[in-house]
């Protein structure tokens, strides 16, 4: 069986796990719609302390909650859905008839980028419909980067579901990871209001780098080593959650 091919089952056996699709779906969008109550999306005054690379807040939080939904689906809901099948003996199965981990994790790929793109739409016609917000400076640069995203944070997803004992421990560290970055890695509070621990912490989160990909072609920004970060992180989860893999 190929990745496509198994990647359309998992799709379809998703759709009936309605949790699953609260968490990529909801979650993201509702902290959306805070902050975006909170902060609206007036810009720094001249003379002020610049916040949100001296865009509006909506122009920022926008752009960085796509990557947060990119990390829902992948840390959250992917090692929770792998678990689940160990412990019911699908990954077993699937070891049985000769599928191997890079099919398997070819197909929980795709399944990351179907959710996470339905997810993006849900999240971007609703912030459109209820705040303004500066649009991508390069719609190609935004996809590239989406793309990068979705390869990375499934790669960190495979690694957590590799270690995990069961499917409500992979969701509840999952969970806390989530949390985690979404508080310190950009997507919360201004990192410019974080303590220097704090930045420590944020430095350290995935999420912060993916954040700051996504604003380089979103507003216009200069590229810098995010890319190369995010990129190493990513790889080092893909060769470790190979090696750390187990089937049942």
């Amino acid at each position: 069986m190929t990745s496509v091919r198994l990647g359309w089952l998992e799709i379809k056996l998703l759709l009936r796990e309605p949790l699953t699709l609260v968490f990529s779906l909801a979650l993201p969008l509702m902290l959306l719609l805070i902050l975006g109550g909170v902060f609206g999306n007036k810009p720094s005054a001249p003379g002020q302390k610049v916040y949100y690379q001296g865009v509006g807040p909506m122009s920022y939080y926008v752009p960085a909650y796509i990557a947060l939904v990119v990390a829902s689906v992948c840390v959250i809901s992917l090692p929770a859905h792998l678990a689940g099948y160990r412990e019911r003996g699908v990954l077993k199965r699937y070891h049985a008839a000769s599928i191997s981990m890079w099919t398997l994790a070819g197909a929980e790929l795709i399944v990351a980028l179907v959710l996470s793109l339905a997810s993006v739409i849900v999240l971007l016609a609703a912030a459109r419909a209820i705040y303004d917000f500066s649009t991508p400076r390069s719609l190609v640069g935004v996809a590239l980067v989406f793309l990068c995203l979705v390869v990375g944070f499934t790669a960190m997803g495979l690694l957590l579901a590799s270690v995990v004992p069961s499917a409500r421990s992979a969701q509840a560290i999952g969970l806390v990871i989530w949390f985690v970055m979404m508080m310190l890695g950009g997507a919360g509070p201004p990192r410019e209001v974080l303590t220097g621990a704090m930045t420590k912490v944020s430095d350290a989160t995935p999420l912060w780098y993916a954040v700051e990909m996504i604003h380089q072609p979103w507003l216009g920004l200069a590229t810098h080593f995010a890319w190369l970060v995010f990129t190493a992180v990513a790889v080092v989860c893909a060769l470790t959650a190979r090696l750390l893999f187990r089937w049942d």
